[in-house]
Parts: C-alpha cells; structure tokens; sequence
C-alpha cells in the first residue's frame, strides 16, 4: 500500500498526520498482539520515554538485542543517520516465519513475519540510540527482502507488516520511504528481511 501525501490532499483538508492515522488504522490484520510480549526484554538497556509508554500502551516488549551471525556490524552511525544491517523476525511460538510466500505462508503470514522483523529492527535502534528511541527524529527508509515464489507477486502487502508498526508506535516519524522486493531464497530460510536508516536528533 503505497500512501501518497502531497500538497493537493492538503488542500482538500486532509493532514498530514490525519493520513499517517488511516495508515495506521486502516491496515487490516496488521495489530500488534499482546503475543508481542512473550519476547524476553532487554534488560540491559533501561528506558522511559514516550516511545517505550507506545510500545507498551501496544503491549510490545521488544526483543534482546541480536548481534550478528558473521563479520559485519549490527549498524552504523555517520552523522545523524543510523543504518541498522538486514535481520529477519523475532521468534515467536505458535508462528511460521519460514519458508516462500506464496508456497508455505500466506500473504497474512509474510505480514505477520514482517512485523515481528520490524521488532528486531526496534530492537537494534535501541541499542544504536542508547536505549532511548526519543533520539529517533524520522524513520527514512525500510528495504525489505521477501522469500518469493516465482509467481508470487504480493510484497508490498508483506511489507506492510513493517511499515504498518513503525506507524503505530511513531506515528507520523515513523512514516518512511520503502522497497519490496521478491527473492528466491533468504538466509536460513527466513520468510522476511529487512534493513532500515533513520535520522537521529541533534
């Protein structure tokens, strides 16, 4: 779903942040569940600001914070910008996060897979931001990587999963440019994979 505000729909009385809001809202089978908790929080990094009162008004704990698998960073800081490498979901029983969309999962699967790796990517924001996502002035970009039949054409609908929770716990900061792209393989099969920039405060 690709949600376009310019300056006409302004005019025509529409807010910006009233469309985040339909955004936000109007994707459905996309909430956050409270299943969200059974992921262990990370509890060497302690927060409190109105980011983590979001996420547990959404009844999110985010996942610990997972280093990386092979020679390469978790993320990059240069300037203001923060780049967060490629991760996939955060494990959650009773949920198939394997396997290609379109052969194994169903499109609301890769959704759901898709969400759970937009907490992973939370997760790694927190660590890049000192435990406080306050630091975070706007998400700019997600690419995503979709395990693909060759038919399978729906990844944008996958992705929303993603973008859908970026906007429920930022709301209009968590509005950010995007791809979706069909892959014929992912690492360990995973069903989504995701890398993400967004700009700290000064």
């Amino acid at each position: 779903m690709h949600t376009r505000i310019d300056k006409t729909r302004q005019d025509e009385g529409v807010s910006r942040r009233a469309l985040v809001q339909i955004v936000a809202l109007g994707t459905a089978g996309l909430a956050v569940s409270a299943g969200c908790a059974q992921a262990q929080e990370n509890s060497d990094i302690s927060t409190s600001g109105m980011i983590d009162k979001r996420l547990a008004e959404l009844g999110i704990t985010l996942p610990v914070f997972a280093p990386p698998v092979a020679t390469y960073a978790s993320y990059r800081i240069v300037g203001d910008m923060v780049y967060i490498s490629g991760i996939g979901p955060a494990p959650i029983e009773g949920h198939r996060l394997l396997g290609k969309l379109g052969v194994d999962l169903s499109v609301e699967e890769g959704a759901f897979a898709a969400e759970r790796t937009a907490l992973n990517i939370l997760s790694q924001a927190r660590a890049a931001c000192d435990g406080n996502l306050d630091r975070i002035k706007q998400w700019v970009r997600l690419t995503g990587y979709v395990n693909s039949a060759p038919d399978f054409t729906q990844q944008p609908q996958v992705m929303n999963g993603a973008s859908a929770l970026l906007v429920k716990v930022f709301g209009e900061k968590g509005l950010h440019a995007r791809a979706a792209l069909g892959m014929n393989a992912l690492p360990f099969n995973i069903a989504v994979e995701i890398e993400a920039s967004f700009q700290l405060r000064s």
